[in-house]
């Protein structure tokens, strides 16, 4: 559930923000990249060419990526770097509000851009819905090698145990081939493939709940 309120939660915020940086976006390409040029001129933004032609590209093609939760990080990351020009060089001193020209309508995209860097864009968008699918198909491949790997294992296990058995019935040997000592008597068992006698009274005395009765095995 809180998932969920997470997911539909950004998916507004990342709308909300593209389409507020789209609009920006568009009305500079309206105005065009040289008019854009000489209007961070103006404002003091160092390399006004370039600065125009990276704001209008992270607002128009970054906002579209946003509003469809595409490369969400990296969409955010463009803007804020926007941002924080025009924090350092226009609005820093300006005081707080907008209508003074101050920093908190930037601060506040910035602060939503940093968000979005930090955790995405949510499931509800092209990054979810690429990511999700990914993970069913990992999640999907490792059940199969944990069968092959347990198969694998089973059969070893199966084949060591046999083997042991039957080298112990033919050669002479007890407890899954481990060789009898020279001059020892072979435990005599209740009957075909049942443990001794002895053997029995051993593991009830390790497993019993009274201290009394718990002894060492008696071998």
């Amino acid at each position: 559930m809180k998932r969920f309120v997470f997911d539909v939660a950004a998916l507004v915020a990342r709308v909300t923000l593209g389409v507020i940086l789209v609009a920006h976006g568009w009305q500079k390409w309206q105005e065009g990249l040289p008019a854009a040029a000489k209007g961070f001129a103006e404002i003091g933004i160092p390399l006004p060419q370039l600065a125009a032609g990276f704001t209008i590209a992270a607002e128009l093609v970054g906002g579209a990526l946003l509003i469809i939760g595409l490369l969400v990080r990296l969409a955010a990351a463009a803007w804020f770097v926007v941002g924080l020009g025009a924090l350092v060089f226009v609005h820093g001193s300006q005081g707080i509000f907008v209508r003074e020209g101050g920093w908190e309508f930037v601060a506040s995209l910035m602060a939503l851009c940093l968000l979005f860097i930090a955790v995405g864009g949510g499931r509800f968008g092209i990054d979810g819905i690429v990511h999700g699918t990914w993970s069913k198909r990992r999640a999907a491949s490792r059940p199969a090698t944990e069968t092959t790997a347990g198969s694998t294992t089973t059969g070893g296990t199966t084949g060591g145990t046999t083997g042991g058995t039957t080298g112990g019935t033919t050669g002479g040997t007890v407890a899954g081939g481990t060789a009898a000592p020279p001059g020892s008597v072979p435990r005599q068992g209740t009957g075909q493939g049942e443990p001794a006698r002895d053997d029995m009274s051993d593991m009830d005395a390790l497993f019993t709940e009274d201290p009394a009765k718990r002894k060492p095995p008696n071998r």
